[in-house]
Order: C-alpha cells, then structure tokens, then sequence
C-alpha cells in the first residue's frame, strides 16, 4: 500500500475513503473481475481501521454492483464490472502525471475535474 489513496484512508479512516479506494482499483482495471479483496479482518488492519469501517465500505460497494461477497469465497469483484477503456485510464494517468510534476494536491485536482465534468455535461 504505497498509493496516496491508501494513504489517504490510513490517515482519515474513513469509509468513504476506503470506498473510494477500492472502487478506484476496480475501475481502473487494477482489480479485475472475480479477484478477492482482503477480508474485513485484514483490510482493517492494513488501513488501521475498525473492521466496521471496512464493512460499511464493502456494503457499499456490493450495493453499488462492484463486489459479492459469498460465504466461503469471500468478497470478489463482481463479474461483468466494466472498468474505464484503456482510452480514458491512459488520458487519465497522463493528467495525474502532469499534476504530480507540478504538486497539484490530489484534492484540487478532483475539484477541478468535478467543474469540468458539471460544464462538459451541461453543453
């Protein structure tokens, strides 16, 4: 866990952070369809995080279609999950290239992707 994402739930510990965590892996692709994720236990002790934080993320997750979770298979991505194309995740690493060059902070470049993505859709 050397991401700045998991960075980020390591300090906040909050499941918003740790959803958006995994969420990010599954839909860049890093996580593909049918692959385990760590179990409640151990992603709270890799995030340092109460293991309701980790559950309340993987509720979330499953309710969003990303994961299942089955008895005695544990929790998966879900199947048929489509990550972004590999277009969109290229243009996307090129930007966030180009922000770590200049020490653009992680939270302003979300903020300024969330105006641009508001205009886009509004024209």
């Amino acid at each position: 866990m050397t991401d700045a994402a998991a960075q980020t739930v390591q300090e906040n510990g909050s499941t918003t952070d740790l959803h958006r965590f995994f969420r990010g892996l599954i839909m860049s692709g890093r996580l593909g369809a049918g692959e385990r994720l760590p179990t409640v236990r151990q992603a709270a002790a890799d995030f340092g995080v109460a293991p309701g934080t980790v559950q309340k993320a993987y509720r979330t997750l499953e309710s969003d279609g990303l994961i299942v979770t089955r008895v005695g298979s544990g929790t998966r991505v879900a199947p048929g999950v489509s990550a972004l194309s590999a277009d969109v995740t290229r243009q996307l690493r090129a930007l966030v290239d180009a922000a770590v060059a200049e020490d653009v902070a992680v939270e302003t470049l979300a903020d300024v992707l969330r105006v641009m993505w508001g205009d886009a859709r509004t024209t």
